[in-house]
């Protein structure tokens, strides 16, 4: 291969630029980012960041030097409009076309909007914010500066509990709307999702459940969030959390099969071999993960197996997360399935600090711990998936 062209400036095509280096590829590397910002850590941006503890150069994932020892073309602030049938040429929508011998997909997901008429003009209203990208930080954060407001957070997942922690550390006055029953729900299951709500009261946020939003109201600013049962909540700031959708939109029109992200193999790998998928856009082995620790293990696999020119490793590391809210810390590590059962293994909900286990016909099946990082982390090394196998 001669020229590799990663399409996504993200955490995933960062890494995945590292491996194709560092497992001997010695040719053109072409990395092209929508953002016009070099990679830089997301996680942060709910936190510290919103909160005014981090700024934008601690974000920062690579630095000069690294830059230097990537030897790569850096096209930033452009975006990818399409990839050819073959798999072999790059379209930018400036008209540029990168010809390539292979692909890294790594374009992440966008935040998702709020659905149904009622909603459309939501968006356009000045005080309704996304938190997915930088920029989408830096025009929370300024509006977060100052006076105490109303905040009114849609979703009660990692994403909108994360805000609405940083949000009420500020001093101001928060609501979040969660149309579970329980955020975190799926993931965690009732009794567990049960005491990390419990966390909003502790810091202050008020938390709605079961029901969702109906419409938003104001004229040129938010006003107000119309909510599903009738209620009115006053805002002057709406956060909308309710998840992101892959970017493949771009894809169109290539042979890539597309459901809900880019389909690939056990090993990362699209229809096309010489085009492989990494982070929140790829569905590895029918599953996609939007978290940091696929993001940075996918690529070691795909980049092997791109240079290989066919699946020869697979990868299906353990679900990880992590999420920092109201001055907790809750960690997630397994496989969780609806019947399995969960014991305390450590300190209790009422302490504040504790350690479970989930558990199916006598085996661990997945680990949650809230303030216990040692005992976790002991406990997910023993889950930890097998290392990658021959194909």
């Amino acid at each position: 291969m001669r020229t590799i062209t990663v399409v996504g400036a993200s955490l995933a095509g960062l890494y995945a630029a590292r491996e194709l280096r560092a497992q001997g590829y010695d040719g053109r590397l072409v990395i092209i980012g929508d953002e016009p910002h070099p990679p830089y850590d997301r996680p942060p941006l709910s936190k510290d960041f919103l909160t005014g503890k981090a700024d934008e150069a601690q974000l920062a994932l690579s630095d000069d030097e690294e830059s230097d020892e990537l030897a790569a073309e850096w096209l930033l602030g452009v975006r990818a409009r399409g990839l050819d049938p073959r798999g072999r040429t790059v379209l930018l929508d400036d008209g540029r076309t990168i010809a390539s011998d292979g692909v890294v997909i790594a374009t992440g997901a966008s935040a998702r909007r709020l659905p149904g008429p009622s909603l459309a003009p939501g968006p356009s209203l000045a005080g309704v914010h996304t938190l997915r990208t930088l920029d989408d930080a830096r025009a929370l954060r300024g509006e977060l500066t100052g006076a105490p407001r109303r905040v009114v957070v849609i979703g009660g997942g990692f994403i909108g509990a994360e805000t609405a922690s940083s949000c009420a550390a500020l001093g101001h006055d928060v609501t979040v709307v969660e149309a579970a029953p329980l955020p975190l729900l799926a993931q965690l299951g009732a009794d567990m999702a049960a005491v990390c709500a419990g966390l909003h009261a502790r810091g202050g946020a008020e938390l709605v459940t079961g029901t969702g939003v109906a419409a938003l109201h104001g004229d040129t600013a938010v006003r107000g969030v119309e909510l599903a049962d009738g209620r009115l909540l006053p805002a002057d700031v709406v956060v909308v959390g309710i998840g992101a959708t892959p970017n493949t939109g771009w894809l169109a029109g290539s042979t890539l099969a597309l459901d809900d992200g880019v389909l690939c193999d056990d090993g990362c790998v699209t229809a096309l071999p010489h085009v492989v998928a990494v982070g929140d856009v790829a569905r590895v082995g029918g599953a996609r993960a939007e978290h940091w620790t696929s993001a940075t293990e996918q690529p070691r696999v795909a980049v092997r197996n791109l240079l290989a020119g066919r699946t020869t490793e697979t990868v299906r590391p353990l679900p990880y997360f992590w999420s920092d809210q109201y001055g907790s810390r809750i960690q997630f590590a397994g496989r969780r399935r609806a019947d399995d059962t969960v014991r305390l293994i450590e300190g209790s909900p009422e302490e504040g600090s504790f350690l479970a286990a989930y558990e199916r016909e006598g085996h661990t099946t997945a680990v949650l711990a809230m303030d216990r990082p040692r005992p976790f982390m002991r406990m997910r090394r023993g889950l930890l998936a097998p290392a990658p196998v021959a194909a």
